[in-house]
């Protein structure tokens, strides 16, 4: 009888769990077809899209600055030179007793990023600034800066952004070694220049960064365009990291006045740190070419439309009749949707590849750049992991896609307005709301095209929805 207790719990248990399970005797049966809901599919929205002049934007810390000069025989030229701050190794610094100068190395970290073509010959020439840079607190990507004309150092090369240096590098104390260093960019420094301007500076120059800047103003590298062969391309460099600097190699008396002979020191004038200035200076020429004729005609619709990175080119695309598609559609719940990008056939071709990967983004009422819901890391529940929201070039499929879903639907009830979305080049790390100045890539891709009946090949917005009461 010890058992009963445990016996009659089973049982109850048992008896509820048929009880239960009652229900699921109806999965499988066929569903009332006045109960189904049923799932619609549209492509045909209409879909306006603009070639338009990328903005003006800033260029000062970006994490890497645009150099070159590239010859793209449907987006013109694009010519970058750059301007930056050179610091102090300390605050306050001496070059010790009577220093004499065995040399000057201007070093410049190249990124991995380059667009064009390597095995194209460029040419660079460093000027000193005529006015102290880092004294500014605004750099547009359209700015020039002054500065003098003699040409401190040049170097005509091919830009290899992944291939290490080797160097003999000079140590005190001990014999030269060779240094197996980051890809760089070398430019040696007119000796003369380095003497009067660095290494013979008053102490009250070499006292702080504010007064070797007063003094020393900054450097401008400019690519020389006549020495720049066939396409060219840009090369891009990390200003903002540790191995950007003027390394000098000097020698001097130690503290009894005896001369040093054998060993060389070496000094490192910073570039790339958080509180000095690096910019770049950004020109795009559209003369003669097709992009112009779209320039010049904004309110045409085009076949093809360009959307070009070093803050060039971007697309506006618009939904004009989304008002009366909503009036017809009722009350609707959009399931997903996607903007389908194709990019023109036979486009993605060497040294002028597709960009990898485009920005999608829209404006708000007050013209300021936002990220749909889709692709909101911060204060919307809805955004999406960015390898789901998509704008990765396909090279299968020559096309990107984004998911728009949250943002179509938004569009529907009202919660957010038209007032334009954009594409634009982006890098491929990186999804940017502002101009990216730290990508050239472009791409040329197809327009919506509704005069052939055919919605393949062509720019379109793919929903699928479903009717609510």
């Amino acid at each position: 009888m010890k058992f009963t207790k445990l016996d009659l719990l089973t049982l109850l248990i048992s008896l509820f769990i048929l009880t239960g399970c009652k229900k699921s005797l109806t999965i499988g049966l066929e569903i009332d077809p006045e109960s189904a809901i049923e799932g619609s599919f549209v492509d045909t929205l209409t879909i306006h899209s603009r070639t338009v002049l990328e903005e003006v934007g800033q260029t000062n810390g970006l994490n890497r600055h645009p150099l070159g000069y590239l010859i793209d025989p449907i987006f013109g030229t694009t010519e970058s030179n750059i301007a930056f701050a050179v610091g102090l190794p300390a605050n306050p610094f001496s070059f010790g007793t009577e220093p004499t100068l065995d040399s000057a190395v201007l070093i410049l970290p190249y990124s991995s990023e380059f667009y064009g073509d390597t095995t194209n010959t460029f040419s660079f020439d460093v000027h000193q600034l005529k006015e102290n840079i880092a004294l500014g607190d605004r750099f547009p990507s359209n700015a020039t800066y002054a500065y003098e004309t003699p040409v401190l150092g040049s170097k005509t090369t091919k830009i290899f952004p992944t291939t290490r240096v080797k160097v003999i590098d000079p140590l005190n104390g001990i014999p030269d070694t060779v240094a197996n260093l980051a890809p760089q960019l070398r430019i040696r420094l007119n000796n003369q220049f380095v003497s009067n301007n660095i290494l013979n500076a008053s102490t009250s120059t070499l006292k702080n960064d504010f007064n070797f800047s007063e003094v020393f103003k900054g450097l401008y590298v400019k690519v020389d365009k006549s020495k720049t062969t066939r396409q060219g391309g840009i090369s891009y460099i990390n200003l903002n990291e540790a191995g950007a600097y003027i390394t000098i190699y000097y020698k001097t008396k130690n503290p009894n006045n005896t001369p040093v002979t054998i060993d060389t020191l070496k000094a490192l004038f910073p570039i790339g740190t958080a509180n000095r200035v690096s910019v770049a200076s950004i020109k795009h020429d559209y003369t003669g070419t097709p992009v112009a004729e779209q320039l010049s005609k904004p309110n045409q619709q085009f076949e093809r439309t360009y959307l070009q990175g070093t803050g060039g080119l971007r697309n506006k695309i618009t939904f004009p009749y989304f008002t009366k598609f909503r009036a017809e559609a009722g009350k609707i719940v959009i399931n997903k949707a996607e903007l389908v990008v194709d990019l023109e056939p036979g486009t993605n071709l060497f040294p002028f590849e597709a960009s990898a990967r485009l920005a999608l983004y829209r404006n708000d009422i007050a013209n300021q750049r936002k990220n749909i819901p889709d692709n909101e890391a911060f204060g919307d529940s809805r955004g999406l992991d960015q390898s789901v929201f998509g704008g990765y070039f396909n090279a299968a499929k020559n096309q990107y896609v984004f998911v728009v879903t949250s943002y179509i639907q938004d569009l529907m009830t009202g919660k957010v307005q038209d007032y334009g979305t954009f594409l634009g080049p982006t890098p491929l790390d990186q999804h940017m709301l502002n101009p990216a100045f730290n990508t050239s890539t472009r791409s040329i891709i197809r327009s919506q095209n509704k005069a052939t009946g055919n919605q393949n090949g062509t720019l379109k917005l793919n929903i699928y929805y479903t009717k609510v009461d």
